[in-house]
């Protein structure tokens, strides 16, 4: 895969996080489409297939069109940009993040070379830095896991970025060492991290306990990032504070206003 290009970075902010690049001329970072906040002058954007690793090139078009198309089965574009510092000198890019969070800067190399994460936790990355698609064995953690069957993979010795919502937590698992997680809380871990998916125990706690019918077991050695406040809870509650229809009742959330809804068939 050959080495990443070794990127310098700065992370601005505290709710709204954006991250500084600096390049070295020639140097390159890779993002997703929309993420870049402002560039200098004399940096090129290229838009290519994949993630221009060179991992899956080797069978010319057709190795491009594949790497390309595993990540659109994480609900990625075909397509990644790649900002290039073509001037003499450092030159810098930046990249904001989507919603309220935290910017987490991950040096694969100090990781073992790989990361798995939720599908659309990536941000950018050193040039260099392969993202993929990694299957999880147990079909059960596919279609309940709450990210879907497939996660990302980041792979090589580069610098890679992430987004997550709310506070991020940082948990170091020893060998056998077990938690249970809120599987929109979970936004990364290392390979060796054993994940799987248990239904919660007991009618009662799964109907009306508020955390849903299941929950992310985790099991070390390893490093696991959770976040508080994941992007569909937050889609959610905005969701449900946000008027519905003019006759709107004004006892909503209570449980007047429950079987109100459930009388009108809603």
């Amino acid at each position: 895969m050959g080495r990443a290009d070794e990127v310098d970075y700065k992370i601005y902010g505290s709710e709204m996080q954006c991250v500084e690049i600096e390049l070295d001329p020639s140097e390159s970072v890779i993002a997703e489409a929309g993420g870049m906040l402002h560039m200098d002058d004399v940096i090129e954007m290229e838009t290519i297939f994949g993630d221009g690793s060179g991992k899956n090139s080797g069978g010319g078009l057709m190795g491009k069109l594949f790497g390309a198309g595993k990540r659109v089965l994480t609900g990625e574009s075909l397509f990644m940009t790649v900002f290039t510092n073509q001037g003499q000198g450092k030159k810098h890019v930046s990249f904001a993040s989507p919603y309220p969070g935290k910017i987490i800067p991950l040096d694969l190399a100090a990781l073992g070379g790989k990361m798995i994460c939720q599908k659309d936790a990536f941000l950018c990355a050193a040039k260099g830095v392969s993202i993929g698609i990694e299957f999880k064995r147990n079909l059960g953690t596919g279609f309940f896991g709450g990210e879907g069957f497939i996660m990302q993979k980041l792979e090589g010795d580069g610098l890679a970025f992430l987004h997550a919502g709310g506070t991020i937590l940082k948990k170091e698992l020893q060998a056998g060492e077990r938690i249970k997680v809120d599987t929109g809380c979970l936004v990364a871990f290392t390979p060796h991290v054993h994940y799987d998916i248990e239904m919660v125990k007991g009618i009662k706690s799964a109907f009306f306990g508020g955390e849903g019918l299941f929950f992310a077991t985790l099991s070390g050695p390893g490093t696991v990032y959770l976040q508080t406040l994941p992007f569909s809870r937050l889609a959610d509650r905005i969701y449900k504070a946000a008027p519905q229809s003019a006759t709107q009742r004004k006892g909503e959330g209570s449980l007047l206003g429950a079987l109100g809804d459930m009388l009108d068939g809603d």
